[in-house]
């Protein structure tokens, strides 16, 4: 496949999808929301610096891994089911990496930036951690390395993920009818609303990137439902703070409670 190619779809998708979600959750808001330049702004920074990663580990710890990987699948990248199988193998890897990401407090620390967001729209989409995504990377490499899964198959993922991560962020408002249908196959922002709630039993459910069913396989879908006036934060934390706090934050030490989730 043609790298270039996928990777001019990829930011295509980044820019052309955050643009048109951007636009219909400000016309069409599923909820009350803050809309402040401020707020905007402090996601959009965080999320400058994380896609910083990509060039500098997240593209070339893939590349690594995609080309150092034992060539025991040769010969079937054509074929769409491999990368069927690829994207399904990675967004499996991605749920538990989340679902780690919650229960391991040293993992916790970075990416309790994303969920310190005490609103929910696209920006929160690409509010994360610089650090949580390069942990990531290094993360992912070996399985991309143990199942043989191409770089184009990596790229195909992402497009894949970018595009979920800023729809189920969206404060976009969907028929109950259209939320339920998607709802059974990929995760929706009533699902990822659900995970975003500011009481800890939500937080720590609903791991799903992309696809729904996993949640649903591992014990982890939360049964509670988006409902107008939701919360949304860390349960017992002070929420949205500044840019250099929320920079911090991961590193510095906390006392009594802070330590706990």
């Amino acid at each position: 496949m043609d790298i270039d190619l996928l990777v001019m779809i990829k930011v295509a998708v980044f820019f052309g999808w955050l643009g048109l979600l951007f636009l219909g959750e400000n016309l069409l808001p599923a909820h009350r929301h803050d809309r402040s330049v401020r707020r905007w702004g402090r996601n959009g920074f965080l999320g400058v610096l994380s896609s910083a990663m990509g060039p500098l580990c997240v593209v070339p710890l893939s590349l690594l891994a995609a080309d150092l990987a034992p060539d025991w699948r040769a010969g079937v990248w054509a074929s769409g089911w491999a990368i069927i199988l690829d994207v399904l193998v990675l967004d499996l890897f991605l749920y538990w990496w989340h679902r780690v990401n919650h229960e391991w407090p040293i993992l916790w620390r970075l990416h309790e930036v994303h969920h310190l967001d005490e609103h929910l729209d696209t920006t929160s989409g690409v509010r994360f951690h610089f650090g949580e995504v390069a942990l990531g990377a290094v993360a992912r490499a070996p399985v991309i390395f143990l199942f043989d899964i191409s770089f184009a198959s990596v790229l195909i993922f992402e497009t894949l993920v970018v595009a979920g991560v800023i729809f189920h962020h969206s404060n976009i408002r969907l028929s109950p009818v259209v939320e339920a249908i998607l709802a059974r196959v990929i995760i929706t922002p009533g699902i990822h609303r659900v995970h975003h709630h500011a009481q800890q039993a939500d937080t720590d459910s609903n791991y799903g990137t992309i696809f729904s069913f996993w949640d649903h396989l591992f014990g982890s879908a939360s049964e509670t439902r988006a409902f107008e006036g939701m919360t949304f934060g860390v349960q017992g934390r002070r929420q949205d703070q500044s840019l250099p706090r929320l920079l911090i934050r991961p590193f510095v030490r906390r006392r009594g409670k802070e330590q706990a989730r």
